[in-house]
């Protein structure tokens, strides 16, 4: 797909297991669609299952395996050949992390970070981030708080006015970028039956909080509704059961959050939803944004 010249293209999609993504054709997909960075999550495969895939003659990858078998697992790949327009973001990316910065997620394959060094000469650092789904009154629910408080609160801290995630990373590069599937929906807007889900894990109004502070005091841009408008969805997950995807009773559980200088370099934001059911490789849809630099 074309677009402007000097342009990054970031695409994320949570593939619900890279080998079944694959079988359904996610390589024709992800051929046709000139990324610069590819970021996944739920990628459920072994290190070297994962690079035979994405072949790594074409990508640079940085891959966080879960240490449980088939579950998680995140990565960030950068594109080794210059793209359509002849660019590229060469040797890179310059530095990467594999944590959030809690040892009890240290090996949950559910973040990991990047950091680039742009043609203008600032840097950027993209995190490809799986939160979890949880569910309302178990253990996964409170793994799930717990994440999303990593994300705003050092550990053993209670004040939310100390040093936190999201800010630690806009203090250390120019401009930051978090995607993912983050499963949460933030407003009424991003969930097609949202009355009849207001006390499941997505939605509650704990979780849509942390929003709140993503979107507010921590001042992070949500790209791709900031890009829609207050509109319905776009949704980017619909269920395999039913008739979810045939009526478009979607979630937008999947994200760009960007610092703001880099918010207002987004140009477009295109949710790949496929043409019908049987043409799916995910649940989710990929979320491809263009960043003019």
């Amino acid at each position: 797909m074309s677009r402007a010249a000097k342009t990054l293209r970031v695409a994320s999609v949570n593939v619900n297991g890279i080998r079944a993504a694959y079988r359904k054709d996610m390589a024709t997909w992800l051929a046709g669609r000139d990324v610069d960075i590819l970021c996944l999550q739920e990628v459920r495969a072994p290190d070297t299952i994962v690079r035979e895939l994405l072949n790594e003659d074409d990508w640079n990858i940085l891959h966080a395996e879960a240490a449980a078998k088939g579950r998680a697992g995140v990565l960030v790949a950068t594109r080794k050949h210059p793209n359509a327009n002849g660019e590229l973001l060469k040797n890179q990316p310059v530095a990467t992390r594999s944590t959030i910065g809690d040892d009890y997620f240290a090996d949950a394959g559910r973040w990991v970070e990047a950091d680039y060094t742009l043609p203008t000469g600032e840097t950027l650092t993209v995190v490809s981030a799986y939160v979890h789904s949880g569910e309302v009154g178990t253990p996964r629910q409170d793994d799930k708080y717990r994440f999303l408080d990593r994300m705003l609160i050092e550990p053993n801290k209670t004040a939310v006015s100390m040093l936190v995630r999201l800010p630690e990373l806009a203090q250390h590069s120019d401009h930051v970028l978090i995607v993912g599937d983050l499963n949460v929906g933030h407003t009424e807007l991003d969930i097609k039956n949202w009355k009849a889900n207001q006390k499941r894990a997505g939605f509650l109004p704990e979780e849509r909080a942390y929003f709140d502070k993503f979107f507010g005091d921590i001042g992070y841009e949500d790209v791709a509704r900031k890009l829609a408008g207050e509109v319905p969805g776009p949704y980017t997950w619909w269920s395999y059961r039913g008739k979810a995807f045939d009526n478009d009773a979607g979630w937008r559980i999947d994200y760009h959050m960007a610092t703001p200088a880099l918010a207002a370099k987004a140009v477009e934001a295109t949710v790949d939803r496929a043409a019908s059911y049987d043409e799916r490789f995910s649940d989710h849809a990929p979320l491809v944004v263009d960043y003019q630099l």
